[in-house]
């Protein structure tokens, strides 16, 4: 994980009308190489940084929640522009609204956040060339082999929260 970047950091859309910054270091980031994220990206892959909601702030704007599929076919909810669509986020069904996957791509310095792991490498572009220093995997990813263990407490606590709350069987 990337320790060098000043918090916080800021992102937003193309039009400008959603603007949010992550208040701290996300848990940790992957590169999905999925078919399935290939397709809803329109790329070889989706680079997603996972964070605590409540370490997302919004500056300017309220993002549209659409519902989508996923080959889990458990779901996921996107947080996108009302105005360019641009999505910014999206809630698992696995983590609910506690865990954001934040589009690196929409920081203003997605530079700033590159992957800890390569995930699903085998249905990844064979064009794609993979750095040798950073773990890659087939298929899904043991958190407890490769997220750092202040992160694996961070996403507990978060979990915990919402179990504790009384709308927690909505996502």
């Amino acid at each position: 994980m990337s320790s060098s970047v000043s918090y916080p950091i800021e992102g937003g859309c193309d039009c400008g009308e959603i603007r949010y910054q992550l208040e701290s270091p996300p848990l940790f980031v992957h590169c999905c190489h999925c078919r399935w994220c290939q397709r809803e990206s329109g790329s070889a892959f989706a680079l997603n940084a996972m964070i605590e909601a409540d370490r997302v702030t919004l500056l300017a704007g309220e993002p549209e929640i659409v519902d989508t599929p996923t080959q889990s076919r458990k779901g996921q909810q996107i947080a996108r522009c009302p105005r360019c669509r641009i999505a910014l986020w999206s809630h698992y069904a696995g983590a609910g609204p506690s865990i954001c996957f934040v589009r690196v791509g929409t920081l203003d310095d997605p530079d700033s956040l590159p992957p800890d792991i390569h995930i699903f490498i085998d249905s990844k572009q064979p064009w794609v060339i993979l750095p040798p220093d950073v773990p890659s995997v087939p298929e899904y990813y043991s958190r407890s082999q490769y997220w750092p263990a202040a992160s694996l407490t961070r996403r507990e606590a978060a979990l915990a929260k919402v179990a504790a709350r009384p709308d927690s069987g909505r996502v």
